[in-house]
Parts: C-alpha cells; sequence; structure tokens
C-alpha cells in the first residue's frame, strides 16, 4: 500500500484553506482601515493641541504645517500629509480660525469622525487658494477646526 494523500483530501484541504481566507481577508483589512483612521485621528488631536500652543506661546497664527515643527513630536513623518488654512484674528472679537486637513485620500472623513469626535469634513477647496490648484474635483477630506481667542 502506498502512503500519501489523494487528490480529493488535498482539494478538501484546498477548499477548508480558500474558506479561512475568505473569511479573515476583509476583517484584517478593516482592522488595518479602522488602525488608519484611529492614527489620523490622534494626528489631528496633536496638530490641534499644537496649533493651540503655538497661538497661545508665539502670540501669533501658525501660517503653514511647518510652523508647527517645534510642537509636534511626530512632525518628520506626519508634514507632508496635513495642510493648514486659517483665517487671521479678526479685529471685532479676536477669534482666529485654523483648518487641519488630512490631504491623502487613503481614509475617509466618516471613518476618521468615528474615532476622534472632533474630527470634521473639509473639502479640498477650502484649503486652497483658487490659484494653487484650480483643475481638480473638489473631494472631501477628514479635518479638524480650531478656534483660538487673542488674549494678549
Amino acid at each position: 500500500m502506498k502512503k500519501g494523500f489523494t487528490l480529493v483530501e488535498l482539494l478538501i484541504v484546498l477548499a477548508v484553506i480558500a474558506a479561512l481566507m475568505a473569511v479573515a481577508t476583509p476583517m484584517a483589512l478593516n482592522a488595518v482601515r479602522t488602525a488608519k483612521a484611529s492614527q489620523v485621528g490622534q494626528n489631528l488631536n496633536a496638530l490641534k493641541s499644537a496649533v493651540e500652543q503655538y497661538v497661545y506661546t508665539e502670540k501669533k497664527v501658525p501660517k503653514s504645517i511647518n510652523d508647527l515643527k517645534d510642537y509636534v513630536t511626530n512632525f518628520d513623518t506626519i508634514k507632508d500629509t496635513y495642510k493648514l488654512r486659517y483665517k487671521d484674528f479678526d479685529t471685532n472679537d479676536g477669534q482666529a480660525v485654523i483648518v487641519i486637513v488630512y490631504n491623502a485620500k487613503d481614509v475617509t472623513p466618516t471613518a476618521v469622525a468615528n474615532q476622534y469626535t472632533l474630527a470634521g469634513t473639509i473639502t479640498r477647496t477650502s484649503i486652497y487658494s483658487s490659484g494653487d490648484n484650480a483643475n481638480f474635483v473638489d473631494t472631501y477630506l477628514p479635518g479638524a477646526t480650531v478656534t483660538v481667542m487673542k488674549w494678549w
């Protein structure tokens, strides 16, 4: 008698492995998407805090994401994927509005909002002036809005 597996036994094993992969793969991909959304939410929170620290320390509004270099510990890893737009201090109420946007398209605004409650949906046109990138279709990106008050 020969020792070994029959073709039917091998096909059954392959079918079981394929069924397990069909169940496990979507769950793994969903975990990766959730982790990415959580990371973006944490970075938005860190950048929000950095904006507040910058304003209250420097007594001015950050003009670009590069102004926050000394206020965020992981700045070198996030500087290219986040954009910053601002509206300087209003002379009437002393408020300034800064919008921080995650400018990559690998996570949805809804997924980030599920991980970080202060996140919202920002349109791509809100982070560029009309001349910067005038030929693109409006895209919705995750972001956060920071309102700071002039106290000095």
